[in-house]
């Protein structure tokens, strides 16, 4: 094995003598070269487990899965002890190491079971310092973090030597990078795979899949360079009797220019799904026979004698967007009908969210357990009903428009899970990355915004878990319909676990103009070439294709689960007690599921 060295160019000031060592098979060490006096032997025996070894001259190599991530100040935090309020096991003692990715703690080698923390940075959403010079309580005095994956992490240290200074001043700076003018981690990672993940997407291989162009639906590039529609994607699928000025003329009725353009279309009946923003009609009731005319056409295509607006949000929401000059379509879409879905707005998601975190970590009262899960109203969020109310028109030979306020949240739901629903493509591994990339990388959900990427305000009203909702949904299909999606729960816990970490470019920024001014495909990694270099632990054994099958799940509260090994999956005393409780029932389902497989494919055999 070869090394070669590089200097850790933005260690702190104090400790710059600390080297980098990386060698060519994808793997990062973090060397502590001879001249540094300070107990290696200590210090590996904390890391034992963690891929270290001792090297020759009593240097210590902690190894990392990837490159481009070094240690911030190793030597410094590895020989100071540090205390982990953990709300299992009470104050554990040990060793904190902070690189610019990760957060890593482990218990002190006598401390037995064995604690360990590995948080990526780009999951903190809040540091504060929790007491201070007068604080005299025991474990009083450190740090409290807050991150965005439902837990909440608290340290003690000792209040001399200004150990919780040096420790809150590199995290804040290196969970919160574009707070402080550095690059998120995804920039400076050196990543290889086999495949380039940037390719899984192809806006017209996508569109040539689904039957496109047509002699009713034609492909555009007026959004080429972004300066028709800045967050709408550079090739779009419009009617093929509308010309480009007419779009231009729909488009200053649609808020943000994001006008009905297609998503899907149905093989057998033409009939489409189609997403936008909402009017702009405001307080006055203006009109826009444009695009009045423009939904006209769009019904005519399949030759439906009534077009169905989903509006995704609660009438009275969209009757007060018309003091924001926004609105919804009235009386004068005379070949329309409008259905209102009663989703709520992002900012009734996130404080739903809040109150599911509140009952599931550090602490579940099992007593109370069902009431306080019906108080969070998680589950009621969910957009199941509408997606598959969505689907079923569609399925029925009827053109539906989607949209909500400005058409990249709830309508992104929407589409998104009534595709799924409806077209088993997207059911498969690959076909499901590019429902993502399509529906809501492309189309401008704000990944940057509501997620808050290295960014240190944690009350930014922008953010919202609007796509962990979608995974939510799309695991609550993947228990009702086991057999229906190729791919598993560990691919949607890679993709929420990746939504955070900014280890990839993948939900990087607000839309595509964005990324590709800052060369996001050319710079960063797609989280889809981790994905692909090994597809095996993400495929469902169960799976079989059924490819006119339409899903339709069982939306009502009583058939939803919520997702344990998602939302509590931080604690382990309920989380073993599920998996204790589910473990034998699932194995015997699975078991009589196999036997069932076996048997329906010897049925088709012998009729083949």
């Amino acid at each position: 094995m070869y090394y070669y060295y590089t200097p850790v160019v933005s260690i702190h000031l104090y400790f710059s003598f600390i080297q980098v060592i990386v060698s060519s098979h994808e793997k990062q060490y973090v060397i502590f070269p001879p001249q540094i006096k300070t107990d290696k032997t200590g210090i590996f025996q904390i890391l034992r487990g963690s891929s270290s070894t001792m090297m020759s001259n009593n240097e210590l190599s902690v190894c990392w899965s990837f490159f481009g991530e070094y240690c911030t100040s190793v030597f410094f935090f590895l020989d100071k002890d540090i205390i982990y309020i953990c709300p299992f096991n009470g104050a554990v003692k040990g060793k904190v190491l902070i690189t610019n990715f990760r957060l890593y703690f482990k218990s002190s080698y006598n401390v037995s079971p064995t604690v360990m923390l590995d948080v990526p940075l780009g999951a903190i959403s809040r540091v504060e310092k929790m007491g201070g010079a007068s604080s005299r309580g025991e474990n009083s005095y450190g740090l409290d973090i807050t991150c965005k994956d439902m837990r909440n992490l608290r340290f003690a240290l000792k209040q001399e030597g200004h150990s919780r200074r040096d420790i809150f001043e590199l995290l804040f700076k290196y969970a919160f990078p574009l707070s402080h003018g550095l690059p998120l981690f995804a920039y400076v990672t050196q990543e290889k795979y086999a495949e380039n993940g940037w390719k899984i997407f192809k806006p017209m291989e996508e569109f040539r899949r689904q039957g496109l162009p047509n002699n009713k639906w034609r492909i555009t590039f007026i959004n080429e360079k972004y300066d028709f529609c800045d967050t709408y994607p550079h090739v779009l699928a419009v009617p093929f009797e509308s010309k480009d000025e007419d779009l231009r003329r729909v488009a200053t009725f649609r808020s943000r220019g994001r006008i009905p353009v297609l998503s899907w279309i149905h093989r057998e009946n033409q009939a489409v799904i189609v997403r936008c923003s909402q009017p702009l009609v405001g307080m006055s009731g203006k009109r826009n026979r444009d695009d009045e005319r423009y939904l006209d056409v769009i019904r005519e295509m399949n030759h439906t004698t009534k077009l169905t607006i989903f509006d995704a949000r609660p009438n009275v929401n969209a009757v007060a967007n018309k003091a924001t000059g926004g609105g919804y379509e009235g009386d004068e879409y005379q070949n329309a009908e409008l259905v209102f879905l009663d989703i709520q707005n992002i900012h009734v998601m996130r404080e739903s969210l809040k109150k599911l975190k509140d009952i599931v970590y550090p602490n579940v009262e099992e007593s109370h357990w069902l009431s306080s899960l019906e108080s969070t109203h998680w589950l009621e969020h969910l957009v199941l009903s509408g997606a598959i109310q969505v689907a079923d028109k569609v399925s029925s030979g009827n053109s539906v428009v989607v949209h909500c306020s400005d058409g990249w949240d709830r309508t992104a739901q929407l589409t998104s899970l009534a595709m799924l629903m409806l077209d088993s493509h997207y059911r498969t591994l690959r076909g499901f990355q590019v429902l993502i990339e399509k529906e809501w990388i492309s189309f401008g959900h704000k990944f940057a915004s509501r997620i808050g990427h290295g960014d240190k305000n944690h009350a930014d009203q922008d953010r919202s878990p609007i796509f962990v909702q979608f995974i939510d949904c799309v695991w609550q299909m993947t228990k009702q319909f086991p057999t229906a999606f190729e791919f598993n729960e560990s691919l949607l816990l890679e993709i929420l676990n990746h939504l955070y970490s900014c280890r990839f470019g993948t939900f990087l920024y607000n839309c595509e103009s964005a990324r590709d001014l800052h060369d996001l495909r050319s710079k960063t990694v797609s989280l889809w070439s981790l994905v692909n270099s090994k597809s095996e632990i993400y495929l469902n054994p169960f799976y079989s294709p059924e490819s006119g099958r339409v899903l339709y799940p069982v939306a009502s509260m009583r058939h939803l689960e919520l997702w344990v090994s998602y939302y509590i999956r931080w604690n382990p005393r309920i989380r073993h007690k599920v998996q204790c409780c589910e473990s034998s029932d699932s194995e015997a389902k699975w078991i009589q599921l196999l036997v069932l497989t076996r048997k329906f494919s010897q049925h088709r055999e012998r009729g083949a």
